[in-house]
């Protein structure tokens, strides 16, 4: 073969390959990040945000009926607050009372916020459907969404019993509308 037709040896070819590349950038990265830090953790550095809800008397126990829901406003009287408790007669995730079956909604969609006062359905333990959507909850497993547009299980109100007293202490889950549960 001539010289003519060797093929030219490449300049500059690059001698790692892609897998090392990727374990050294991110060890490098990992190593910055600790020293950066001061060797420690950045999430074990912010302090967790604990929202403080006001403990509200909604009803007595004794007042209510299965399959009876009574509307009240919580965590305060703003916007999107009004919720809903009702004794369902079954066992009920977040429960309370003798038999767990006390429980308590947001009554927001939380696909659109669209009401859902008015759409309690006794003989599937349901709220819903939305009139927007048709997005409908179960309330016997935390309000977790059975069918329709919504992504989201309803914001349930965590309840407190004392004695025959039941009060409204948090909420799992963000009202609809609200980029925090508590307006003030």
């Amino acid at each position: 073969m001539n010289a003519e037709m060797k093929p030219a040896k490449r300049q500059g070819k690059c001698r790692m390959t892609r897998r090392d590349f990727l374990l050294t950038s991110g060890t490098t990265t990992a190593t910055v990040m600790v020293l950066v830090n001061g060797g420690t953790a950045l999430a074990q550095e912010i302090p967790a945000v604990i929202a403080t809800y006001p403990r509200k008397f909604i009803t007595k126990l004794s007042d209510l009926k299965v399959d009876e829901p009574l509307d009240f406003d919580y965590p305060d009287e703003g916007f999107y607050a009004e919720s809903m408790i009702v004794k369902l007669g079954v066992e009920a995730g977040g429960g309370i009372g003798r038999r767990r079956d006390v429980i308590a909604f947001n009554s927001w969609c939380t696909h659109q916020g669209g009401p859902l006062a008015g759409t309690y359905k006794a003989d599937t333990k349901s709220l819903g459907m939305c009139p927007f959507h048709l997005s409908t909850f179960d309330l016997t497993r935390h309000g977790i969404l059975i069918s329709g547009q919504a992504y989201e299980s309803l914001p349930q109100v965590l309840l407190e019993l004392a004695g025959d007293d039941v009060f409204a202490v948090g909420i799992f889950g963000l009202i609809f509308g609200r980029s925090k549960n508590l307006l003030s």
